[in-house]
């Protein structure tokens, strides 16, 4: 069963990042990747979190980005063929029944995409603290409701983090306009 489990903060997150990020830069190059983020909730410094790092790669072209997928898959990822998101591949490393658990996430995404605008929603959460506090137990109460039901537990974050994502933007329209 993939359930849902949340944890405390372990500052190896952000090596773990590091460490996936230099082998997915050595395995795919800089002629396909552009940019490597490091989202979700482990890249936000303090915050408890599904023990899965979440690294967004940032692509010129979604159909350029297709040859990523044997190498991706040789390093131990499950391409998701079905995924509903055209604007989006989506990998997971460890996803049963191929692992025990899930320990890693690639989304490919075009840079300056929608799914791109993504690390504003960690930028904001790590500058505002109470903001991430808040977020926190929103995903514990989540995960208490649906442990056995990733989707619904995904689902019911939308909503907050539309309007975190709101904030965000006005955030960053505001610090653009100041400089």
């Amino acid at each position: 069963m993939d359930e849902v489990n949340i944890v405390e903060y372990d500052p190896r997150w952000q090596t773990l990042f590091a460490q996936e990020a230099e082998r997915l830069w050595q395995a795919l190059g800089n002629d396909l990747v552009v940019e490597i983020e490091h989202i979700g909730s482990t890249a936000v410094p303090g915050m408890t979190a599904k023990p899965i790092i979440d690294i967004m790669l940032g692509v010129r072209s979604l159909v350029d980005a297709k040859s990523a997928v044997p190498i991706l898959e040789s390093l131990g990822y499950v391409y998701w063929r079905e995924n509903p998101d055209p604007g989006r591949m989506f990998f997971v490393k460890g996803m049963p029944p191929y692992g025990k658990q899930r320990t890693h996430h690639v989304h490919i995404v075009e840079v300056n995409s929608e799914f791109w605008e993504r690390k504003l929603f960690c930028d904001y959460l790590r500058r505002h603290p109470e903001e991430a506090k808040r977020y926190e137990a929103l995903k514990r109460d989540l995960a208490a409701s649906f442990r056995s039901d990733r989707e619904a537990y995904t689902n019911g974050k939308n909503d907050y983090i539309q309007a975190v994502m709101a904030k965000a933007r006005c955030e960053e329209i505001g610090k653009n306009q100041s400089q």
